[in-house]
């Protein structure tokens, strides 16, 4: 096969000069060592950029960034949910704009692979799904279910329709490279039994008789049907291997670090061990490498999965959540990235060799008749050492990888980081600095008080307990569960004395639980366990009593097989029982009234009309159930 380019700047200069003119149409395939563009094999360097996880104004700006770190790919999900939030109603506009997102990409002469899903994952709320699938009569996901696929090809055909009507496939003389279909499905297939190999079929077929003209791939899908190629997720896949000797070796998913938990670390990935991950997969064959994420950007609204997963997904990605490149990590895949493209012609040409070193140490040799020669050099231990080869010496760091491009000088060692490093600092003014000691309140706020349970004209009845996803189809992330009840003092829970107990078990997330319109207790569960049980002590009065649940959800479930039946709310049971055990009363089954969402959303807070915001000298610090705003 023969070599395309004589070096890094010339291969960018052809990607260039190929994609970025709508004029020229490309031929894309693939064979056992690479995607051929045009018939020639391509080494590529790709990262993930979400465009509804930034803004439009921020695009240009993220995509130059990528470029000037070595990539010639922009990866992205298409998020089905936030496009088509009602059923045959879409919006592409904003930050939901794909097709500009897309030609963005194209202008500054990158490509770029449409992951299509459109099931993503992504720690996007309800995997990137509409809730209103959920209601379809017989449909199940992700299964050889017929109501499924009707919806799943309408919306995959709808966006390749898009992409081919602004002519934006490589056929077609744009910048899409490659698609995806589906996403991770091997990792939950054995849970759906007999319907998982026909779904997975059925799939493929669908999305290859849309005729990109491109190639499209199933990550983590090792039984994925020709001609679709799969790939490799993970934190490595040097020791990945396709499915067919006739496909290239790629990988979708390099994790540069990971997604942040309320409550939980931050994650970190040291730029040195994601650089030796980088160099291991192409030492070891693999010519299609995707950065998840090279900018990750911010989960706005309620956009975020999970649930329990933070509104920043900054992943402690190259290039962080607010558009600044992250040193010495940017910089440092920036020299992988250019040594890498120095063994370019010899990658392509041949296939590589392993010569042995010893124990926990190997070099890979690309090497032609005609002369060319690339080495890899890579110490997989934890003590650096020095090995010959080729009749010279070199020194390996532990955990390293020495890139030779000419199999004799190194151009770039994986442990050795010669970038600035750059430490941010942040400066912010949260609430409570806002308050002095005599608690006078900061005349940049202003608040409103939320109603404690109903409050709203549309509330309405029903016996027992409601399931909350099936009850609001998330259209808040609240729901009041509300029941007035009579206590005489002669209950057998109160006969001894003792003191009252409500108990409350949830299917989480969270939940505030208010007896005679004060706050009596608040639970919440986490991203391990979000399920609540709480024994909270309560004082009735004898008489009339109201206890109002205000149950919160905290992004819905995202990942994992029948994802879709995880429920959330308060399904029970709700009891009033005695501190001390033994007697008490099931409220459960009794009447219950129900408010979907706070008057506050109703009245578009945070925003709403000045007048509705109340400033004083005093702010509310310990009342709950407050909207509180910041001016500008």
């Amino acid at each position: 096969m023969a070599a395309r380019g004589k070096g890094f700047l010339l291969g960018i200069a052809l990607v260039a000069g190929v994609f970025a003119a709508s004029s020229l149409c490309a031929n894309v395939t693939y064979d056992h060592r690479a995607l051929v563009v045009d018939g020639e094999r391509r080494v590529l360097v790709s990262g993930s950029i979400h465009y509804p996880r930034s803004t439009p104004e921020m695009w240009p700006d993220l995509i130059q960034k990528s470029k000037d770190g070595g990539l010639d790919v922009i990866e992205t999900y298409v998020f089905w949910n936030i496009h088509e939030p009602v059923r045959n109603q879409y919006d592409f506009e904003g930050r939901k704009d794909l097709v500009k997102f897309v030609k963005t990409v194209a202008e500054a002469g990158l490509l770029v692979h449409l992951r299509i899903g459109p099931y993503v994952c992504a720690e996007w709320n309800y995997g990137g799904f509409p809730l209103w699938l959920h209601f379809i009569p017989g449909i199940q996901f992700r299964t050889n279910n017929e109501p499924f696929k009707t919806e799943m090809q309408r919306f995959t055909a709808k966006i390749v329709d898009m992409m081919k009507q602004e002519k934006l496939y490589a056929s077609q003389g744009g910048p899409i490279i490659l698609s995806q279909i589906e996403n991770e499905y091997g990792n939950v297939a054995s849970a759906y039994g007999s319907g998982a190999k026909p779904y997975i079929n059925w799939a493929a077929t669908m999305a290859t008789s849309l005729d990109t003209g491109v190639p499209w791939v199933m990550c983590q899908q090792g039984d994925a049907p020709d001609p679709i190629i799969n790939t490799c997720n993970g934190f490595y896949c040097d020791q990945f291997t396709p499915n067919s000797n006739t496909k290239p070796k790629m990988w979708t998913e390099n994790w540069s670090g990971w997604v942040i938990y309320f409550g939980g670390a931050v994650p970190y990935r040291p730029a040195e061990d994601l650089a030796f991950a980088v160099a291991r997969f192409f030492q070891r064959g693999g010519t299609f490498q995707n950065y998840y994420m090279y900018h990750g950007g911010t989960n706005f609204g309620r956009t975020t999965g999970g649930p329990f997963i933070a509104t920043s997904y900054d992943y402690d990605a190259p290039i962080d959540e607010y558009g600044l490149v992250r040193q010495p990590k940017w910089g440092h895949l920036r020299d992988v990235h250019k040594a890498i493209k120095l063994c370019e012609d010899a990658l392509l040409a041949t296939d590589p060799a392993y010569p042995s070193l010893g124990p926990n140490l190997e070099a890979t040799v690309y090497k032609t008749d005609t002369g060319l020669c690339a080495a890899f050099l890579a110490n997989v231990g934890t003590s650096d050492t020095t090995v010959t080869f080729n009749g010279k010496s070199y020194q390996l760091p532990g955990w390293s990888v020495s890139i030779l491009p000419d199999c004799k000088n190194v151009a770039l060692n994986t442990a050795k980081v010669n970038s600035m490093s750059m430490i941010p600092t942040f400066v912010y003014e949260s609430l409570s600095e806002v308050v002095d000691s005599s608690s006078t309140v900061n005349a940049d706020w202003s608040w409103i008080n939320e109603p404690v349970g109903i409050s709203k004209d549309d509330s309405f009845v029903k016996p027992g307990l409601l399931e909350q996803i099936n009850t609001t189809a998330d259209s808040s992330d609240y729901l009041w569960y509300s029941l007035s009840t009579d206590i005489t003092g002669e209950e057998p829970f109160l006969e001894d004395g003792s003191q009252a107990v409500l108990r409350v078990e949830s299917l989480g997330h969270a939940l505030h639980a208010f007896v005679n319109k004060k706050l009596a207790g608040s639970k919440a569960g986490n991203s391990d366990n979000p399920k609540i049980a709480v024994d909270i002590p309560v004082t009735l009065l004898t008489g009339k009593n109201t206890i109002d649940l205000l149950s919160l959800t905290v992004g819905l479930q995202n990942y994992g097989a029948f994802y879709d039946k995880t429920g959330a709310g308060i399904t029970g049971p709700v009891k009033l029982k005695s501190s001390a055990g033994g007697s008490m009363i099931d409220l459960s089954s009794q009447q219950w009234t129900y408010q979907i969402g706070l008057q506050g959303e109703d009245k578009g807070l945070p925003s709403g009309s000045s007048s509705m915001w109340i400033t004083k000298p005093s702010l509310p610090k310990t009342q709950p159930l407050t909207w509180y705003k910041k001016h500008k």
